[in-house]
């Protein structure tokens, strides 16, 4: 049953991800990539990792979906900005910092599928014997994301907020954003 519900939405998000190429409707375009979104968060429910899941269900369904919506509310006729005299430096300065420190921090990450790194010999054996012990948390789940790992969650908050705050900053303006009315030509 599993694999028939994997292949469904497999097949699903295929059919969008070629829906998405071969729209020429913004708007239509940013619609099927939030229903992208929530078919991949619907795989993440189906393999397991509800926690993901959520996340890719508020940013990537809610979010971003959003966020391309309020693009295009700022573009006249589909092809010119209505406000281009914000400067954009800031915000490039603040990304090639962000993307020069991410890759930095990269050096120290262990080997993907590594067996004898240390989060495979140890930290998983003792978050599974002794997670209800000292957390007095029943589910291991949210043991592990709270009491374990909550620094690592509190980081993964802080990266959806500063990826927030930059969008804004590359979003915003001084001015109100107007939106045209579109004549039907009567």
């Amino acid at each position: 049953m599993s694999l028939v519900v994997n292949l469904v939405l497999l097949v699903f998000l295929l059919v969008m991800a070629l829906a998405v190429l071969k729209t020429r409707h913004l708007f239509a375009m940013a619609m099927l990539f939030g229903l992208y979104s929530l078919l991949v968060a619907g795989l993440f429910v189906v393999l397991d990792a509800p926690d993901v899941a959520f996340t890719e269900a508020a940013v990537g369904t809610g979010i971003s979906t959003v966020l391309m919506l309020v693009t295009l509310a700022s573009i006249k006729d589909g092809h010119e900005l209505i406000s281009t005299q914000k400067s954009r430096t800031a915000p490039l300065i603040i990304c090639v910092l962000m993307g020069g420190l991410l890759i930095y921090g990269t050096h120290d990450i262990a080997e993907l599928g590594e067996v004898e790194s240390a989060p495979h010999t140890q930290v998983a054996a003792r978050y599974i014997g002794k997670g209800k012990e000292e957390t007095g948390v029943p589910n291991l789940v949210t043991a592990v994301l709270a009491s374990y790992r909550g620094f690592d969650t509190l980081g993964e908050v802080t990266v959806v907020l500063t990826a927030g705050i930059g969008v804004l900053m590359l979003l915003g303006s001084r001015k109100k954003i107007r939106i045209r009315k579109v004549s039907n030509g009567k």
